[in-house]
């Protein structure tokens, strides 16, 4: 580490979460003084909830895979992952005492599984870096003179009223538009928009979806009928693939789980293909996907089963005994093909390796894990500086690109900090040498 003199840059770092911290280290070791503020009590509260269930900190899948993560962004977010990619997390993990071991999906966790004894290490770390932190401080933007006086001049609510500090850099890393309850509310999309910098309305990312299912009487209706959102609702889907293909090209499939809630789907593999339903919907008001009940079975072999006599017994003990089929996975029948469909086992089969189900909307964003939008690339050069403003660098979810679950968000909010807190040092010590 390099150590800090009165002469030294002060940058400021707005953003507790996991992007600032990290921009906060890389400019600590390299000398920068380093004040982080955040509008919360105490940092890290969306990365501590995250990890609630354990610490999924990101993916083992090869470099080349794992990249393509990162959808219609993968391009600008690839510069990211090679300064600071999955092994490099792990290392830098390893580094802070926090051993990590990979697991039966390819995800990666600490040993412990747990996100607080990670976070503990991290700002020890930081605080004995000379980081200072300055929580209940939320940012509103900039005085009124800020770009005359060639300084960061920085306005913060705080208990005590406004105050301003002055900085000779500042790191933006304010989060995107979900959880707002844990800090990221997108308050500061006016503040920026203010001074120029264009930005993508903020979307929600990693959500659950409305259904809109057309009933078995051919009529259109919202939601799931009151027997089966009643008798369900919490249940799981387990054992099952989604595929999708949007009216754009894009396509998708893919085997897990997801669960039914009282008005729709959520759950990691609706989460992994809600990017591709939320454009379809925004461009055409709904998308229709298909779910293989089956996905270990063939077409033919499920045909053939449902074919053999099934004498007194009812079609639901049939399903049950010769496919398996019960539960949330026949009620999901029942709820959306027709009474003649289900007694017709050609059809029949074809929705069992088939059933469209139709999504009309996606939840709010505040309750989505994530979300797209934000300053857009455009607006940046490489190193994540503004266009509009120079001395002003951006990291982590405020930044236009989403990946699903499963690692890739942190990855690439960690990187995206660690370019950020590299170009603002370099910026700063090029400044000083001028």
């Amino acid at each position: 580490m390099t150590p800090t003199s009165p002469s030294s840059p002060h940058v400021a770092v707005i953003g507790g979460g996991p992007a600032g911290l990290m921009a906060a280290e890389v400019l600590a070791e390299g000398g920068a003084q380093v004040t982080l503020f955040d509008s919360m009590p105490s940092v890290g509260r969306k990365f501590l909830l995250a990890g609630k269930g354990g610490l999924n900190l990101t993916h083992a899948e090869a470099a080349e895979l794992f990249g393509t993560r990162y959808g219609a962004r993968a391009t600008q977010v690839a510069p990211w992952l090679d300064v600071f990619g999955a092994q490099a997390l792990r290392s830098w993990a390893e580094g802070l005492g926090v051993p990590t071991f990979v697991g039966s999906s390819g995800r990666v966790f600490p040993v412990d599984m747990k996100s607080a004894p990670l976070l503990r290490a991290w700002l020890h770390r930081l605080r004995v870096a000379g980081v200072q932190f300055r929580m209940r401080h939320r940012w509103l933007g900039w005085t009124a003179d800020a770009a005359a006086s060639g300084v960061q001049a920085l306005r913060f609510d705080t208990p005590d009223g406004e105050v301003t500090h002055g900085f000779d850099a500042v790191v933006l890393a304010l989060g995107g538009g979900s959880w707002a309850r844990l800090g990221s509310d997108g308050a500061w999309m006016p503040v920026l928009a203010d001074r120029g910098v264009e930005l993508t309305p903020l979307l929600p990312s990693n959500c659950g979806f409305e259904v809109g299912p057309v009933a078995p009487d051919g009529t259109e209706r919202p939601g799931w009928t009151e027997h089966f959102g009643g008798r369900y609702a919490g249940h799981p889907m387990k054992g099952v693939a989604i595929a999708f293909t949007g009216s754009d090209g894009r396509a998708f499939q893919q085997q897990g789980e997801f669960v039914v809630t009282d008005t729709g789907i959520e759950g990691s593999l609706v989460y992994a293909v809600s990017a591709l339903l939320r454009d379809q919907i925004m461009n055409e008001g709904s998308a229709t996907l298909h779910i293989d009940l089956l996905p270990g079975r063939s077409l033919e072999w499920v045909t053939s089963e449902l074919a053999h006599p099934r004498g007194p017994r009812s079609l639901s003990t049939h399903l049950k005994a010769r496919l398996g089929l019960h539960g949330v996975k026949a009620g999901l029948l029942y709820e959306l093909v027709s009474k003649a469909d289900m007694n017709d086992p050609v059809r029949l089969a074809g929705f069992i390796k088939a059933l469209p189900l139709r999504v009309v909307a996606p939840r709010p964003l505040n309750e989505a894990i994530s979300s797209a939008g934000g300053v857009r690339f455009e607006a940046m050069d490489a190193g994540l500086a503004l266009s509009a403003l120079s001395d002003v660098f951006c990291a982590g979810e405020m930044i236009d690109w989403e990946a699903p679950t499963g690692g890739y968000l942190l990855t690439a909010c960690m990187a995206s900090g660690r370019v950020a807190g590299q170009a603002a040092l370099a910026w700063t010590q090029a400044k000083v040498t001028q």
